[in-house]
């Protein structure tokens, strides 16, 4: 491996365990105190208190699978990442309801200066599984093999 490569391997890897972290406090805030995520969930969603449990189960499912080294268990990292950013995707609607219907957490609400990031940065976590799960390489070059 060259420098650059060994470089962006090392710093590859660090985002990979970063947005593990990440998922994995979320899965475990979703399980531990469902009521703010409940309160964001639109009306649609069938059964939002299993949803809720179950979101919270598959980020910590997917924080988990990022971290298996392929040779352990081959095709699992690849898996976490797609899952990861299909969760990301599907999780969009109620971080949309939570900005446009101002809703209330613990008693106060967030301004757009919370709520335009989270939902301007909502693409970039689905990237980053992308990323994390070695799905794409984009815009690093060549995807890795």
């Amino acid at each position: 491996m060259t420098d650059d490569n060994e470089k962006q391997g090392r710093w590859r890897t660090f985002f990979r365990w970063l947005l593990a972290l990440i998922y994995f406090v979320a899965g475990i805030a979703h399980i531990r105190s469902p009521s703010g995520f409940l309160a964001i969930t639109p009306d649609w969603v069938p059964f939002p208190e299993q949803v809720i449990l179950f979101t919270g189960l598959a980020e910590i499912a997917g924080a988990i699978g990022l971290l298996i080294p392929p040779k352990v268990v081959p095709g699992l990292r690849y898996a976490a990442g797609i899952g990861l950013a299909l969760y990301a995707f599907c999780v969009y609607p109620a971080n949309i309801n939570h900005a446009i219907n101002n809703i209330a957490i613990n008693g106060g609400t967030a301004s757009w200066l919370y709520h335009g990031p989270r939902l301007a940065f909502q693409p970039v976590f689905i990237w980053w599984a992308l990323i994390a799960g070695n799905i794409i390489n984009w815009p690093f070059g060549k995807k890795r093999p």
